[in-house]
């Protein structure tokens, strides 16, 4: 079923998800990856020349990041492509003070981020990645990785509670997710205990460490599964694999008539409300810079730039599992390895309307890539994306696409392994299109 080709292009996704365990380390791996693609990093501080095919990016705190090409016709003719995801995903955070004694067991307070399956963190080898604010004249922010596992949330027997695989297992947010970390020692507090732990690390004096993010993450590599290696499995799908489909689609060729973007935003699973955060002005920002230096400074030029141009947000969808099919709306179930699904919802939780889809459709047969419509069940909550706030701001025409997965915010996703190269096929494609036809 999956092609070596595929497998290759699906295998180099995981292993970017296995060098993310965290936004700002994502955001490190993405800057990385484009400065060895000729990239140049620009900052928003300073004033930008923007070269004919010139490639650029910015970051924006650590997490979020814009990535462009220079398109070689006119904004105002041409426009912008964009293709929006984040960088973030649902889990556990650590809170600000989290070391604490809970005689025997030294324990890190955690805090939900987002809306994750709770009961898929037990049980699981569980490390840290995260930023570390250092003392000087200015802050030094490093980023930090632990690497191995680290600290663990070990589940309750079932002798003490009997009734876990009929009621299933709940979590009290505040007192049973504490993660394990080490057994108490008498002559260090814990909260020293674990600035020397970060100390260590960095190889810095304790006192030196002024503040701290960190996430929790699952330390098991990303894998293929299935009779024919048809599957994966990793953490962090939603939406590190969109970001890693766009970035490849906007590398994929030199020269192309419209401005190419990437913007990946921080803090979509918790709303978006931010400066970096895709309600925020992240995007619209890097647009009018982009439009200033190459001389479409003027409110009117921006805005038959906007209007020329057409954004796709690209977050992962709702696979059909079978075994659950009570979830699902049963004539739009969608399937792995069968194309990347159009998301569709009558309130406009996703942006997809009639002409975008239309245009969606048209680039997946031009790349050869198969497609399918997926619509949330209507007695359910429907959940959105980075689409509509986005393009509510921008004034832009938008669709909402993803591939198909499986266990959506657990700590450890499922999907097929052929869909990954067919959502950077239709990307490229999109990308290529000279032209954005333009309905009443």
């Amino acid at each position: 079923m999956i092609d070596s080709n595929q497998r290759r292009q699906t295998e180099v996704l995981l292993r970017f998800i296995d060098a993310s365990p965290s936004p700002w380390h994502a955001a490190t791996t993405m800057a990385e990856w484009l400065e060895e693609e000729g990239f140049q990093c620009l900052d928003e501080r300073e004033s930008w020349v923007l070269e004919p095919s010139g490639r650029y990016y910015v970051i924006r705190d650590d997490s979020s990041l814009i990535a462009f090409i220079v398109g070689a016709d006119p904004l105002t003719e041409a426009g912008f492509r964009i293709v929006g995801a984040h960088t973030d995903s649902p889990g556990l955070r650590l809170k600000p003070n989290p070391a604490h004694a809970a005689e025997p067991m030294l324990r890190l307070g955690a805090e939900v981020y987002g809306s994750p399956i709770l009961a898929t963190w037990t049980d699981r080898d569980l490390s840290l990645a995260g930023r570390v604010a250092l003392r000087g004249e200015t802050p030094t922010v490093c980023l930090v990785d632990f690497e191995e596992a680290l600290v663990r949330l070990p589940n309750l027997a079932i002798h003490m509670n009997r009734e876990v695989n009929e009621n299933g297992l709940k979590l009290d947010k505040q007192t049973e997710l504490p993660l394990l970390l080490a057994v108490l020692e008498e002559e260090l507090p814990p909260a020293e205990r674990f600035t020397n732990l970060l100390a260590d690390r960095l190889d810095c004096p304790p006192e030196s460490i002024l503040s701290w993010e960190f996430n929790v993450y699952d330390t098991q590599q990303g894998a293929f599964w299935g009779p024919e290696s048809e599957f994966i499995a990793s953490s962090q799908l939603d939406n590190l694999a969109s970001c890693h489909a766009a970035l490849e689609a906007l590398v994929a060729e030199d020269e192309a008539s419209a401005t190419r973007v990437c913007a990946f935003f921080d803090h979509e699973e918790i709303g978006s409300e931010s400066f970096k955060g895709a309600a925020g002005s992240f995007l619209g920002d890097i647009l009018t810079r982009i439009g200033a230096a190459l001389d479409s400074e003027s409110a009117d030029r921006q805005q038959r730039a906007l209007a020329a141009s057409f954004m796709i947000s690209a977050d992962m969808t709702h696979a059909y599992q079978p075994n659950f099919a009570w979830g699902y709306e049963s004539e739009h179930k969608i399937t792995v390895n069968r194309g990347p699904a159009i998301k569709i919802n009558a309130n406009l939780r996703y942006t997809t309307e009639t002409f975008s889809q239309a245009l969606f459709i048209g680039w997946c047969e031009e790349a050869a890539v198969p497609w399918q419509r997926y619509v949330h069940r209507s007695d359910l909550p429907c959940g959105s994306t980075i689409g509509p706030l986005a393009s509510a701001r921008l004034g832009m025409r938008s669709i909402d696409v993803g591939n198909p997965l499986w266990a959506m915010h657990s700590a450890r996703e499922s999907a097929g392994a052929c869909d990954h190269p067919w959502m950077i096929q239709v990307l490229a494609r999109f990308f290529a299109c000279p032209r954005i036809p333009v309905n009443g």
